[in-house]
């Protein structure tokens, strides 16, 4: 009999095994050579294909003057992001390579109750919002350093979670989105703003610009489909996604 209790317990455990295993492999695949083709990098990218799109260059804290440029609102018209993430106050949400904060510090004020978890995986950038919270004096914005195929969110933690210009320069993007949509919320969004890659006349570098039917393509891999698209910038998609 106790021989009998045994087996079954080796073989109950062997189950719980293989299904954690199953739903970690799901979630975040850990042999990146079934995920990524890699070949000889462009002069933009990094010689590192997903799903048919060569993975731009990241664009380094050497270009936080960039981000911080005085015309960058009127450009990209970020009041009106603003708007069409129709925030709540109680949100929580991620800025995904939020930088030196430009965007973090403004949806701050649009969430009193809840905060805004400031990602970025350069401790530079770090540095630049903890110096930005500081002289606003703004207390419900939390930089985390995170890593290229982690943004270090706790699940269930997130409403929504932006990425600004910021998804195609992911090295690890199958793996960031996971760990992105294991952190939502129930109902909770992943919204990405790319430049749209389908209008030639958007004067960006083609492997820094993105189309909704590439976006749609990467999201849908980690278990994400379009929920709408919303057009209301000048050069840039706002596209909307979820479980």
């Amino acid at each position: 009999m106790i021989r009998l209790w045994v087996l079954l317990f080796v073989l109950l455990m062997a189950c719980e095994r293989g299904s954690s295993q199953q739903q970690s492999t799901a979630s975040v695949p850990t042999d990146s050579s079934k995920v990524y083709r890699f070949g000889e990098a462009s002069r933009d990218g990094i010689g590192k294909i997903y799903r048919g799109r060569e993975i731009a260059q990241v664009m380094g804290h050497l270009g936080a003057a960039w981000l911080e440029r005085p015309e960058r609102e009127q450009e990209e018209r970020t009041d009106l992001l603003l708007k069409a993430l129709n925030l709540k106050p109680t949100d929580v949400v991620a800025d995904i390579g939020a930088g030196t904060g430009f965007f973090s510090f403004q949806m701050a004020p649009e969430v009193p109750k809840g905060k805004v978890l400031a990602v970025d995986i350069q401790p530079e950038m770090i540095t630049y919002l903890n110096e930005g919270k500081a002289k606003r004096n703004i207390t419900n914005v939390t930089p985390i350093l995170g890593t290229e195929s982690d943004p270090k969110l706790p699940a269930n933690s997130i409403d929504l979670a932006i990425m600004i210009d910021a998804y195609h320069e992911f090295s690890y993007p199958r793996e960031m989105t996971a760990h992105i949509a294991s952190a939502l919320k129930p109902g909770g969004r992943i919204v990405l703003v790319e430049y749209r890659a389908e209008d030639p006349s958007v004067p960006i570098k083609p492997l820094h610009k993105l189309s909704v039917a590439q976006a749609t393509k990467e999201m849908k891999a980690a278990g994400l489909r379009l929920l709408k698209t919303d057009n209301r910038l000048p050069q840039q998609h706002i596209m909307f996604f979820g479980k």
